[in-house]
C-alpha cells in the first residue's frame, strides 16, 4: 500500500512538472519560441539578437495604434544622436504618411510590420505576401526605398512566414529585450528592465505610443550610452550575408575554418 502511494505521488509530480512547463511556454512569449527552437531542430527562428564583440545594440519601435508621441520620440533621438528602427503597420502608414516621411528623413530605419496586424502564423504564404507587399509598397511610395526588415505582429511566426518573408526580400526581426512598456507601469520599471537585460547585440522592443515613452526613453538612452553602448539601426547591427541563426535566435557569422 505504501509503495502504491509513493508511486502515485511520483506520477502526480511528473504531471505537475509537465503542466508547469506547458504554462511556461504559453506565457514566455518569444523566449518560449526560442526554447522550442532548441527542442525542434526543424524550426526556423527569426533574428532575436546578434553575436558581436562590439558594444552596440539596437532600439526599435512598433507603430500601429497612434501617433501622439512620435514627434517627441524623434526629437529625443536627435538630441542623443541616436538612429533607431521603426516597424510600421500598413494602416498606420495610411493614417500618418507625413510621419513616415519624417522618420525616414531623420535617418532612421523603417521596417514592415504587416498591413493589417494579423496573427501571421495563421496565414497562407499567399496571404503573407499580400500583407508584406501592401505595406512595403506604401512605404516605398513615400520614402522611395523598399523596406527589407520585417517584424511579425505579436511576435507570432512559423517556418512558412520566415521563408516567405525571405523570398520577398525581408529579414524577420524579433527582440531579446522586451521593455513591456505597453503595460503602462510607469517609466522607471521600463528603464530598469531594459538596462538590466541588454547585452552586446541586443534588440530592444518599444512601442511608439506607449504612455510613458517620453519619460523613459531619455533615461534609457543616457544610461546605455554611459555604459558605453553604441545604439545603431538594426540594418547596421545585423549581418547581411554568410550567417546563420542559432537555436536561441542569435544571428552568428558562419565559421569558415
Amino acid at each position: 500500500m505504501r509503495i502504491w502511494i509513493i508511486h502515485k505521488r511520483i506520477v502526480l509530480g511528473i504531471i505537475m512538472i509537465i503542466l508547469l512547463l506547458f504554462i511556461s511556454f504559453l506565457y514566455l512569449g518569444d523566449f518560449g519560441n526560442a526554447i522550442v527552437g532548441v527542442m525542434n531542430k526543424d524550426k526556423i527562428l527569426p533574428i532575436y539578437c546578434v553575436d558581436t564583440s562590439e558594444k552596440k545594440l539596437s532600439i526599435s519601435f512598433d507603430a500601429a495604434w497612434g501617433d501622439q508621441y512620435t514627434e517627441g520620440i524623434l526629437d529625443i533621438l536627435d538630441q542623443y544622436n541616436v538612429k533607431a528602427t521603426f516597424f510600421l503597420v500598413g494602416f498606420w502608414v495610411d493614417k500618418y504618411p507625413d510621419q513616415v516621411k519624417r522618420i525616414y528623413e531623420r535617418g532612421h530605419n523603417i521596417g514592415n510590420h504587416s498591413s493589417t496586424h494579423p496573427h501571421m502564423s495563421k496565414l497562407s504564404s499567399q496571404q503573407i505576401e499580400k500583407e508584406l507587399n501592401e505595406t512595403g509598397e506604401k512605404i516605398e511610395k513615400i520614402t522611395g526605398q523598399k523596406p527589407n526588415l520585417f517584424r511579425p505582429p505579436f511576435g507570432d511566426y512559423n517556418n512558412i512566414l520566415i521563408k516567405t518573408a525571405k523570398e520577398n526580400g525581408y529579414d524577420t526581426i524579433q527582440w531579446d529585450v522586451d521593455s513591456l512598456d505597453w503595460k503602462e507601469l510607469g517609466d522607471q520599471p521600463v528603464v530598469d528592465r531594459v538596462t538590466r537585460n541588454v547585452k552586446k547585440g541586443s534588440i530592444v522592443l518599444f512601442h511608439n505610443n506607449a504612455k510613458y515613452i517620453l519619460k523613459y526613453l531619455p533615461a534609457v538612452i543616457e544610461k546605455l550610452q554611459k555604459e558605453g553602448y553604441e545604439i545603431v539601426p538594426i540594418s547596421e547591427l545585423i549581418l547581411n550575408e554568410d550567417y546563420y541563426v542559432d537555436h536561441t535566435g542569435m544571428q552568428k557569422k558562419n565559421d569558415k575554418e
